[in-house]
């Protein structure tokens, strides 16, 4: 492993710190939240990377192409949604005994206009916001610090995973776990596609894709 530098140190811990107080301080939350906290961690990333913040983060060049966004991803988006459907959300209901709550987008159903609205936020928020804070910043500063190796990763995707299930309180205990999971699936991808964060930003967005659909469909 590298040597650490004192910049590779604090401006990382500056960053988390920003981010917790961006999720728990006394601001009031918006929708554009996680968009204001990627500038921030790209923000970062450029200082501590010395003009370098996307690679860092796992935009890579060479993958970014037609075949891996506009086939690979949308095929793993619609395996994970199927055994989300099948599988996760059937399992964890029935291990808590309740089920997830889907309440804050009810009225997505029969709404054409504000499903589109709403699927260009999550694009925006969730694709981008949230890949690039888990996966691209917290996933990556956790290999930065504690390396790669099997028990690393396991704790990184544990751990970073855990805190994306929990920012989905929304949703309940049973939305929380299920997005516990589907982070952990999502995270693993990363891991295995040697951190293209391309990728699981198109995975995640077409997997929300899906999902509002169903929802406008009156299917959830």
């Amino acid at each position: 492993m590298n040597k650490i530098t004192l910049r590779q140190t604090l401006i990382p811990l500056i960053t988390m710190a920003i981010i917790c107080f961006m999720y728990f301080g006394p601001i009031n939350r918006t929708p554009f939240e996680n968009i204001i906290i990627s500038i921030i961690i790209i923000i970062a990333n450029y200082i501590e990377y010395k003009g370098k913040p996307f690679s860092a983060l796992g935009f890579q060049r060479a993958k970014f192409n037609a075949k891996n966004l506009l086939i690979l991803a949308p095929l793993v988006a619609i395996a994970i949604f199927v055994f989300y459907v099948i599988a996760i959300v059937p399992g964890i209901e029935m291990l808590t005994g309740v089920p997830i709550d889907y309440s804050s987008m009810s009225q997505l159903e029969g709404n054409l206009q504000l499903t589109i609205v709403w699927l260009l936020l999550v694009w925006a928020t969730a694709g981008f916001g949230e890949e690039i804070i888990f996966r691209g910043f917290l996933m990556r500063q956790f290999v930065k610090f504690f390396g790669e190796s099997k028990i690393s990763i396991a704790l990184n995707i544990i751990l970073i995973t855990g805190f994306f299930g929990f920012m989905h309180s929304h949703q309940g205990i049973t939305g929380q776990l299920v997005t516990w999971i589907i982070g952990a699936l999502i995270a693993l991808i990363f891991y295995l596609r040697k951190y293209d964060l391309w990728f699981v930003i198109a995975v995640h967005g077409f997997f929300n894709t899906i999902a509002l659909f169903c929802i406008y469909f009156g299917l959830a």
